[in-house]
């Protein structure tokens, strides 16, 4: 019994010990099945995939040119310094963490505890210039040290000009992302497509025992080709930011030059700006002192983005303002192409007009009597533009107010355009009769300066609404074109007769009206002011705050410029527009014009006061030179005892006023001679006049002087006290004071 007993337990464990190695060794046949034969390949992937290291490569950020290929930002070639851990020892991590530590400014320990990762990538620091990286190299060849730090290039945007076009150009961020400007407009195309280091490792991150590294190149990023004219921006820029001193503006200011056939933007500032190349330095040094004088803390944050965020702005874009009586071109477009007036239709302005029992006065208290509706424009009187509104009626105006693009952003292609609002104007059925009388004059409604002198140059284009752009065409690595630019109109507004109609009206305010103070002779320049009262700022502070504006085209028997001057808060003598935007503009005009190509058309009373060329005498003896000058209608004055002229003073062939002096001198002691430059501001013509001659200079006029009736001098181009020689030629710019619109 238990010797059978024993033989039937001994089978039973026999069985069972064979049933488990059947079961165990299936398990294991089927597992070795699944993975090599169902999950093999998806193994193998993941295999492959875990000894691969993928390194990113930056790719370079395409260019930035102006119209004419001049690189206003760039990328310069910098460096990554990497630290490879992986590779590290115990017997040159002290060495390369000293070595490091001084060439990249950074702590040794935080060095040494970084090379204990384990890891094979880990940068230390990036965008380093050129010499450092050539430390680097120096010091590892010096220490033959081969795998452990690791050099990649890399890109870092430069903006070679500084502070130009700051508002336009925009800048980047660390990560070489557009943050502003046409850099954010056109990232996508500006970017290009990261490359790849591929480079074979093992599980704690070093080579494995086979060589294996594969690099993707980057594709860069396209290139940008501006309508922005650098020379243009350039004078623009000069000459709006004296304007800003001058006239002690409180909240910067800015100005748009566009051609207004195709809405290119040939130049736009705003100042005062900031300097790409170090965006996030507060440039108001003012500003930045009183931040930083402030506590750590919120308080300051807050500040601190505040000032950023200002000096980022591009106020020609993104601000809002009420035009003021620039916007009268608008109503008065409307009202000739309706036929509701005419050049000729009469008006009378007693100096204020009831309307819904709301008084409305004009700029000019005790009225300007009976007038044109030329003379009106050319007056920029209130009642007329209130009549012309009530003729046209709300639906009429509003219809215009519509299709000269002031219900719709512009467009154009830069980021932060002030979005459109129903609250920032009237539209037909909020057009009550006081509403349509100061909406027709340029108050009540806001509007951005882009869209202004887009409307503007709708006026005078022949009636084309254009496209406002800042990029003609972007192009690949090679100079291919990837996109042109779209310059047909949007619509047409007005009739080209009208348009011609208004561009001969402007022409005349610009002449003899109230935009006198842009007047250039020769170059038939029109236009309109405006000055307008920030209603807001009235409210919120019961301070009068303004903003005075200059538009004007150029020439006027075939429109091609249009300008906008405009300075919000100017402090100065004057906040009329006519006196701080329209001295601005015409000095402005009067440099880019003949660097665009336009001619001068004389008109004959302009030729009679026309300064003309000085002749060339050198060489000459003495009464030989003298009668030379006095037959070109200028005065001789002689230094020196000598009998033969060895210089003279303007230089052959440089203008000078009619009956202007041309000093000569006879020999070199003579031509060491100055004389001081007198304080020539503030002056009536006649008095400047003989203030130059009587410190031995000569002056040449520019603005009102020619076509005012009490025109005074508000500038001149070399600055009192300064030294030069006897009869050199100093330019003096008038104003109409009593101009204030």
């Amino acid at each position: 019994m238990a010797k059978g007993t024993t033989i039937r337990m001994w089978r039973r464990t026999v069985f069972l010990l064979l049933a488990l190695n059947v079961i165990g060794f299936g398990a294991i046949i089927v597992s070795l099945v699944r993975l090599q034969l169902i999950n093999g390949e998806q193994l193998h992937t993941m295999a492959v995939e875990n000894q691969m290291q993928n390194t990113s490569l930056n790719a370079q950020r395409g260019t930035i040119y102006d119209c004419n290929m001049k690189e206003l930002a760039k990328s310069a070639t910098v460096w990554k310094v990497v630290l490879e851990p992986a590779f590290i020892t115990d017997k040159n991590r002290d060495l390369i963490a000293n070595g490091l530590s001084q060439i990249l400014g950074m702590d040794k320990e935080e060095i040494i505890k970084r090379s204990k990762k384990k890891t094979y990538y880990d940068e230390l620091k990036r965008k380093v210039e050129t010499d450092v990286k050539d430390q680097v190299l120096k010091f590892k060849n010096d220490n033959n040290i081969g795998n452990g730090i690791r050099l990649i290039e890399d890109y870092k945007r430069y903006y070679p000009y500084g502070t130009f076009a700051a508002t336009v150009l925009g800048f980047t961020g660390s990560d070489s992302q557009g943050l502003a400007g046409v850099e954010q407009q056109y990232d996508s195309y500006l970017t290009g497509t990261p490359g790849k280091l591929v480079t074979a490792k093992n599980a704690i991150g070093t080579d494995m025992p086979f060589q294996y590294e594969q690099k993707v190149d980057a594709k860069n990023g396209d290139s940008l080709v501006l309508t922005i004219d650098e020379v243009v921006q350039h004078f623009l820029e000069e000459n709006l930011e004296e304007g800003i001193v001058k006239n002690k503006v409180g909240e910067r200011g800015g100005a748009i030059v566009m051609n207004v056939k195709t809405g290119a933007i040939l130049g736009m500032a705003v100042k005062g700006d900031f300097d790409p190349n170090d965006p996030f330095t507060i440039a108001d040094k003012t500003e930045a002192a009183r931040i930083n004088a402030m506590p750590q803390g919120e308080a300051r944050t807050t500040a601190l983005k505040a000032a950023l965020d200002k000096q980022w702005r591009n106020k020609m874009v993104s601000d809002t303002y009420h035009p003021g009586s620039v916007f009268k071109m608008v109503t008065a477009s409307a009202g000739l192409e309706e036929g509701v007036v005419t050049e000729n239709s009469p008006f009378y302005c007693r100096g204020a007009v009831v309307v819904a029992d709301k008084t409305i006065h004009c700029w000019r208290t005790y009225g300007h009597g009976a007038e044109t509706f030329v003379e009106g424009l050319c007056n920029s009187c209130n009642p007329v533009f209130i009549e012309i509104g009530q003729r046209l009626g709300p639906e009429r105006f509003f219809k215009y107010f519509q299709a000269f693009g002031f219900t719709q952003r512009t467009g154009i292609d830069l980021p932060g355009e002030a979005r459109e609002s129903a609250s920032l104007y009237y539209n037909q059925n909020q057009l009550n009769p006081v509403e349509l009388a100061t909406s027709a004059f340029g108050q009540s409604f806001s509007v951005t300066p882009i869209q202004m002198i887009t409307a503007a140059a709708a006026v005078v284009n022949g009636g084309y609404l254009v496209q406002p752009h800042v990029v003609s065409q972007i192009i690949d690595d090679s100079g291919n074109i990837v996109k042109s630019v779209d310059t047909t109109p949007k619509r047409q507004v007005i009739s080209s007769e009208t348009s011609k109609r208004m561009a001969a009206i402007l022409q005349r305010n610009a002449t003899v009206g109230t935009a006198k103070n842009g007047y250039l002779p020769g170059y038939r320049i029109g236009g309109k002011t405006g000055t307008s009262q920030k209603t807001e700022v009235k409210i919120r502070t019961g301070k009068d705050e303004y903003i005075a504006s200059y538009c004007g085209f150029a020439p006027m028997d075939d429109p091609e410029i249009a300008m906008l001057v405009y300075y919000d808060e100017p402090h100065g003598s004057s906040y009329y527009g006519s006196a701080v935007a329209g001295p601005v503009f015409a000095k402005t005009m009067e440099e880019i014009l003949p660097y665009l190509g336009v001619q001068r058309k004389y008109t004959d009373t302009e030729m009679k006061k026309l300064d003309v060329s000085a002749p060339n005498v050198v060489g000459k003896s003495v009464n030989d030179a003298k009668n030379t000058i006095v037959n070109s209608k200028l005065v001789a004055k002689v230094y020196g005892s000598g009998q033969t002229v060895v210089s003279q003073v303007p230089e052959p062939g440089k203008t000078i006023p009619q009956n202007g002096t041309v000093v000569l001198f006879t020999d070199t002691k003579s031509a060491s001679n100055t004389v001081t430059v007198p304080n020539l501001v503030g002056m009536s013509l006649a008095n400047a006049n003989k203030a130059a001659a009587n410190a031995g200079i000569n002056i040449s006029i520019t603005g009102a002087a020619l076509t005012g009736t009490n025109p005074v001098s508000n500038s001149q181009s070399i600055a009192a006290g300064a030294k030069v020689s006897p009869g050199t030629v100093v330019t003096v710019g008038f104003i109409e004071p009593d101009q204030v619109e």
